[in-house]
């Protein structure tokens, strides 16, 4: 087992930007694959970006892509979000999760936040206009 744990989150000007890191405990951490989700008050939690085991595959939204570069640093057990040319649109709670999502990597199994299993608390990202 897993348990994520998030921070890096704050307040941001929109073109702006923040890193978000997500430290995992547990010594398995290179079985899973790890995703960012995020949410807004009153809306289903949305996939920003997923990374696979050894990091060698990911996956984007499309809101996200070119903006976002989503990495891993297995010996530190932590996955790291660099969000760049922020905008007002981002602002939303910043959930990690993490999976061993199977055997193989498949981008549309990474993407769908049901196949997670552990998750971590949120943090708070507010990218202002």
């Amino acid at each position: 087992q897993v348990q994520p744990v998030e921070s890096g989150g704050g307040l941001a000007q929109a073109g702006g930007s923040l890193r978000l890191s997500c430290a995992a405990s547990g010594r398995a951490f290179p079985a899973y694959c790890l995703g960012w989700f995020r949410q807004v008050p009153g809306k289903e939690r949305e996939f920003v970006a997923a990374i696979s085991w050894s990091g060698t595959n990911t996956v984007y939204a499309d809101s996200v892509k070119g903006r976002f570069t989503i990495s891993r640093d297995n010996a530190k057990n932590t996955v790291y979000m660099q969000m760049n040319s922020l905008k007002p649109e981002d602002t939303a709670v910043y959930y990690c999760a993490a999976d061993q999502l199977g055997s193989s990597w498949i981008a549309s199994t990474a993407r769908r936040a049901g196949n997670y299993h552990y998750w971590g608390q949120g943090t708070q990202v507010t990218v202002s206009s």
